[in-house]
């Protein structure tokens, strides 16, 4: 029996149904803003993929079991079809789904993402997976922390935010080890991922965001992607980083909330 990922229903129950899907190292909490930006108008809901913190457990490092997961929440609350919204790791999980599952998903909402995994934008988050297996054995697992945050955040964004960043990286230190054994796989996803001869069987409306400044996922990623959804289209945030949905929660509810206007208008 499939165990259900931790999830959170907010917003208009009698609105259309909007899924926000988490970045690898993120939690469901991290969408607040956004959420709560939503919730006049849509039922939001909000989950920890299998092996993130509220959802705990080793998932295999495929995209499809964490689509499966979703498919199954998505029973258990009796929702038809949603609006995927996800960013990075959750905006691949949103495409895939919509390849696998087209009767299940509404529209699709791809921020910071990417079209495939080169080996030179694996280099950096293998050091990531290696800095998990390193905390499992006992290591410091504020060093997953300090690899990530520098590709995610604008130096902007770090200097201003700098004392709640130590805090965090404090926070993330005195995780269990089985924190860093879930998200080791996860990270491990991106391992040679190619979605591009999936990419075409989308049949959903797309919207593919993409920061200006993503050094994890660069533009051109983003643009390559665009390309090869059928009708999808593409709005770049000047300045933008790969944290996005965090660093500028604002500038994503508009884009948001105009993207799913336009679909019910």
């Amino acid at each position: 029996m499939t165990t259900l990922l931790t999830h959170r229903v907010t917003g208009n129950p009698d609105g259309p149904p909007v899924f926000l899907l988490n970045g690898g190292l993120m939690t469901m909490a991290a969408w607040e803003k956004i959420a709560v930006a939503l919730e006049d108008a849509y039922r939001v809901v909000r989950c920890d993929f299998r092996g993130q913190l509220f959802s705990p457990g080793v998932p295999e490092p495929r995209l499809e079991p964490h689509a499966e997961d979703l498919v199954a929440l998505l029973d258990s609350l009796g929702i038809e079809r949603i609006h995927a919204a996800g960013t990075s790791f959750g905006a691949l999980v949103a495409l895939r789904l919509a390849a696998l599952r087209p009767d299940r998903v509404a529209s699709v909402v791809a921020i910071t993402a990417t079209e495939k995994v080169t080996p030179e934008l694996w280099e950096s988050s293998a050091a990531v997976r290696d800095a998990c297996l390193e905390a499992v054995a006992g290591g410091d697992g504020g060093r997953v922390y300090d690899l990530v945050v520098p590709a995610t955040y604008s130096p902007e964004y770090m200097e201003a935010n700098a004392a709640a960043l130590a805090f965090y990286r404090r926070q993330v230190a005195l995780l269990p080890a089985a924190w860093y054994q879930g998200l080791a796989p996860i990270i491990g996803v991106l391992e040679g991922l190619d979605l591009t001869p999936f990419l075409p069987l989308i049949q959903a409306p797309a919207l593919i965001v993409a920061g200006e400044r993503d050094t994890m996922f660069p533009l051109e990623h983003s643009q390559a992607l665009a390309a090869a959804i059928p009708g999808a289209r593409l709005e770049i945030v000047p300045g933008g980083s790969h944290g996005l949905v965090v660093e500028q929660p604002e500038k994503t509810v508009e884009i948001l909330r105009g993207f799913l206007a336009q679909l019910s208008s």
